[in-house]
C-alpha cells in the first residue's frame, strides 16, 4: 500500500452509476442485493452489506458515502478493547473477534459510518476498510471502488498528492467547485477528501463548523479514562453484595440446621405423639383392677 494512503472524490463527476458499490460487494463477498432493514431502511443507505453507497441529491448531485478513515479517529477512541484500530498506514479497520457488541463506535463517529449486524446471532460492526487487507496481500493494487469508477470521479493516492490535486482542480475552476475540500479538517482531518459544487456538510451527524477543527477523541477521552475505575468500582460493589447475601444465607442455614438438631435431642413427652399411658383406665384393652 502507498504512504499514507488517501481517496480522493469529486462530486462533481459522480454520474451515481454505483459501480463502486458493487465492486465494494464483489471484493468482500458481500450479498449483491441487500436484505430486507431490520426496521426501517437507513436514510443514508449504508448497511451491514453496503459498506458504500450513492446519496442522490435534489440538486441532481451524486454524494458517495464511506468510512472517512480519519486521522485520529473517534470509533478507535471509544473502542474498550480494541476491535477498532488504525493500521501504521493509515486507514481504520476492524477484529470482529474482539468486539464485544458495545457500539460505542457507532454512537462516536462523526459521520454515523458503522453498522452493525443485527440479524446475525453472531453480529459484528461492519464499515468500509479502504481494502486494507486485500491490497495488503497484493491482491489488488487500489481500493475496488477506485478502480472500478468508469469517469474516475474518485482516485488514490497518498493524502498530501490528492489533497494537492484537490486544491489545483479549485483553483483552475473557480466557478465549478465550493472552495472547500472536506476531510481536510473536519474532526482533525480524514484520509477521504471531497470536491463538490454543492455543501457535503450534510454527511456528518452535526455540521463540522460547529465543532471546528479538533478531533473528537480528545472530547471522549474525559470520560473513557474513568472507564476502568468504574469497572473496578462496579465489581467491587457487585462482589460486596455477593458476601453480604451469601454470609446471610449461610447464617439462615446453620440457624435452621441448629433448631432441627435441638428437637432431635430432646427426650419425648408422655402423651406427645399420641401415644397412650399405661393402664389407662380409659383404655377399654387395658387390665381391671
Amino acid at each position: 500500500m502507498i504512504q499514507d494512503p488517501c481517496i480522493l472524490t469529486d462530486v462533481t463527476k459522480c454520474i451515481g452509476c454505483e459501480e463502486c458499490v458493487a465492486a465494494c460487494k464483489r471484493v468482500h463477498d458481500l450479498p449483491a442485493e441487500d436484505p430486507p432493514p431490520r426496521i426501517e431502511p437507513s436514510r443514508d443507505g449504508l448497511t451491514d452489506t453496503r459498506w458504500t453507497t450513492i446519496i442522490r441529491l435534489p440538486e441532481g448531485a451524486n454524494v458517495r458515502k464511506h468510512c472517512r478513515h480519519c486521522l485520529d479517529p473517534a470509533c478507535v477512541s471509544v473502542c474498550p478493547v480494541g476491535a477498532l484500530k488504525k493500521t501504521p498506514e493509515g486507514p481504520v479497520v476492524y477484529d470482529k473477534w474482539l468486539c464485544i457488541g458495545c457500539r460505542y463506535c457507532m454512537m462516536a463517529c462523526p459521520y454515523g459510518i458503522p453498522r452493525y449486524e443485527w440479524r446475525s446471532p453472531n453480529p459484528a460492526v461492519r464499515k468500509c476498510t479502504m481494502c486494507f487487507e486485500k491490497v495488503m496481500a497484493g491482491e489488488i493494487e487500489a481500493p475496488a471502488c477506485v478502480t472500478a469508477c468508469p469517469e474516475k470521479a474518485t482516485i488514490f493516492g497518498s493524502r498530501e498528492e490528492l489533497l494537492a490535486e484537490a486544491h489545483r482542480r479549485i483553483a483552475a475552476e473557480p466557478g465549478k467547485y465550493i472552495d472547500h475540500v472536506w476531510g481536510e479538517h473536519e474532526f482533525g482531518g480524514s484520509r477521504v477528501l471531497y470536491i463538490s459544487h454543492v455543501d457535503l456538510g450534510f454527511l456528518a451527524w452535526r455540521d463540522p463548523r460547529t465543532l471546528g477543527h479538533e478531533a473528537l477523541p480528545g472530547l471522549t477521552w474525559a470520560a473513557l479514562r474513568k472507564v476502568p475505575y468504574e469497572f473496578l468500582g462496579v465489581g467491587a460493589l457487585m462482589t460486596g453484595v455477593w458476601w453480604v447475601i451469601d454470609r446471610r444465607m449461610r447464617r439462615e442455614e446453620e440457624r435452621r440446621d441448629g433448631g432441627e438438631g435441638r428437637r432431635a435431642e430432646e427426650p419425648p413427652r408422655p402423651g406427645a405423639g399420641g401415644g397412650k399411658k399405661p393402664d389407662d383406665p380409659t383404655d377399654g384393652g387395658g387390665e381391671e383392677r
